[in-house]
């Protein structure tokens, strides 16, 4: 999402004997036919993400043609307030606020910290103080709910939990488990622990601690391929390697012949975001933080792109719909009543975009690549390289990136399938998960002893090597672009006594992709109804995860073991369409 003074190891052990797919029809694997690659430090070799990044960033800097520079090089900006943090600010603060929380609060290598904040500049800044400290990171959507909150608490085990003045309240109860007091990211006391003027100590004791690239870098939340929320293990070595595939892409394009200007809209504790922040300043970007005190609003981002000249937005596919939208449309009026005229591309990830979409964005923005990103938090983020001739490709993601294998295969009979077969997507790299914390089940589930990630999404790759994703094969629902389970919205409806048996299937909606639809079978003389159902999940889940729709049913279908049959409850209320809220 620059050379590097590290050596190289070869991932790859041989060319793939197509040079147009990388299918090699011998192993029946895909390989990558990216060379454009950061070389990858030895794997033994003590290093953290951060130290990684920064080397990146030196190294660009002090060869840069692009106008980069420390001190006046904006690293942070606050689309609010217009407030810039320069690179040299940065740095410093990042190795003040490492100090401060390594000598005042007592932080060190292998300590957890639970993160519950919106988008906010701090973010980025406690971010790479963690990395360099060897402290594990574990940020959560502050939406989430108590209960929710406190399971993820008893995954990652957390030693101390950052937060905001508005989220605080939600880690009273999960508080208990914590060694160290909650710290506030707008409190007066943390903006002190980034201003540190004690440098000379700062530099001896970080260079103190000694981070290996295996150690567990971050844990991020996912629902898998089905099930509960999980906690998803990344290594600073499965960064490093993301980190390097991107910056190899990115140094090739014209992103990198001017300062790239950078606004995200996605939230920092999402995988896209979160790798957002790294790339950024791997590459000395600007990163304009779109900060998300309040409701998202489609204008404030465009104009935001003209106050701060963004070349580039970060965003999900309900964004992208509502750029595309008609003139009379009061989300957006259209491009003619911004300034604009900064603007490169916009990145698009977290679910497919619908074709009719694409097109009606080219037709309103010719000016502006729309790039489509497609990864799992799983695979700490993208695995597939957008190059000018990918875009070009419209519905395809991309093709492999450097150092990833993948394989097509068929769901039913296990077998790899050639070019233009479609089946599940595996896939095979350096980025790839050490596995989900405390749950040695699930990991093996998705992930084999070989090392091959079964993605659960249907794909198939073309004659060309480009892939292009089809469908789901999991049962996650995406409501713009959030994984919402349905297994367990499944669980809490039926703990109501009210409720006998029930179902949740994606229900199709063209503003944020899927909504969560509930089928129930009401328990005799229930009279519960359609409003009662919503209130009792919302109630106990974040926004994103709220019922949108309900049926009610005599009987939930299922095949013989008890599995749910999802695919007829979805011709059922497609047979209808009525709208669902939002």
């Amino acid at each position: 999402m620059e050379a590097s003074p590290f050596s190289c190891i070869l991932y790859l052990t041989h060319l793939p004997p197509n040079p147009k797919s990388g299918f090699c029809s011998e192993t029946k694997t895909y390989f990558s036919l990216d060379t454009n690659i950061i070389p990858l430090p030895p794997q033994n070799a003590p290093l953290s993400i951060s130290d990684f990044i920064f080397s990146l960033f030196h190294s660009s800097a002090s060869g840069s043609s692009s106008g980069l520079s420390t001190t006046t090089t904006a690293a942070l900006i606050d689309s609010v307030t217009g407030d810039r943090i320069s690179y040299s600010e940065f740095i410093n603060q990042v190795e003040s606020l490492a100090f401060s929380l390594q000598t005042q609060i007592g932080l060190s290598k292998g300590d957890t910290a639970f993160i519950l904040s919106p988008a906010i500049p701090q973010i980025s800044i406690l971010y790479f103080s963690l990395f360099s400290l060897g402290v594990v990171i574990s940020p959560s959507n502050p939406t989430c709910s108590v209960s929710e909150i406190s399971h993820q608490f008893n995954l990652s085990k957390p030693a101390i939990a950052f937060a905001t003045s508005k989220t605080a309240h939600k880690l009273i109860i999960p508080s208990l488990l914590l060694r160290y007091p909650i710290i506030l990211l707008d409190s007066p006391e943390f903006n002190s622990m980034m201003t540190n003027k004690t440098i000379d100590p700062i530099r001896t004791n970080l260079d103190s601690v000694e981070v290996s690239q295996s150690d567990t870098a971050a844990i991020l939340y996912s629902s898998g391929t089905t099930g509960r929320v999980k906690g998803v293990m990344l290594s600073h070595r499965n960064l490093i390697s993301i980190i390097a595939g991107l910056n190899g892409v990115l140094r090739n394009t014209d992103s990198t012949t001017t300062s790239a200007v950078l606004l995200c809209t996605v939230p920092f504790f999402h995988i896209f975001g979160f790798v957002v922040i790294l790339k950024a300043v791997a590459m000395g970007e600007t990163l304009v933080v779109l900060t998300a005190d309040q409701r998202f609003d489609v204008r404030r981002m465009m104009k935001s792109v003209g106050d701060f000249k963004v070349t580039h937005v970060a965003v999900a596919p309900p964004v992208v719909l509502a750029m595309t939208k008609g003139s009379s449309d009061d989300l957006v009026v259209g491009m003619s009543d911004y300034d604009l005229s900064s603007l490169k591309a916009v990145i698009c990830a977290g679910a497919p975009l619908a074709m009719e979409v694409i097109a009606r964005f080219r037709e309103r923005y010719p000016n502006v690549v729309l790039s489509q990103g497609y990864g799992l938090t799983e695979a700490a983020g993208v695995f597939q390289a957008a190059y000018p001739d990918v875009i070009r490709r419209y519905g395809s993601v991309g093709r492999l990136g450097a150092n990833f294998q993948a394989k097509v295969v068929d769901p039913e009979t296990g077998a790899a399938l050639p070019p233009c077969k479609q089946g599940e997507l595996w896939v095979k790299g350096p980025t790839i998960m050490k596995g989900y914390v405390g749950e040695e089940e699930a990991t093996t589930a998705i992930l084999d002893s070989d090392g091959w990630l079964r993605t659960g999404d249907l794909c198939y790759i073309d004659n060309d090597g480009f892939l292009f994703v089809i469908d789901r094969l999991k049962e996650l629902i995406k409501y713009k672009g959030y994984q919402v389970p349905p297994a367990e919205l499944e669980e809490l409806l039926q703990s109501n006594p009210d409720i006998l048996d029930a179902a949740v299937i994606p229900y199709p909606n063209e503003e944020v992709g899927e909504v969560p639809m509930a089928f129930v079978v009401r328990r005799p003389r229930s009279s519960i109804d359609e409003s009662q159902v919503m209130d009792f999940i919302a109630k106990q889940v974040a926004p994103y995860k709220k019922i949108r729709k309900v049926a009610f049913i005599d009987s939930i279908p299922k095949n013989a073991p008890g599995k749910i049959l999802r695919k007829e409850l979805i011709r059922l209320a497609l047979s209808s369409r009525p709208t669902a809220k939002l």
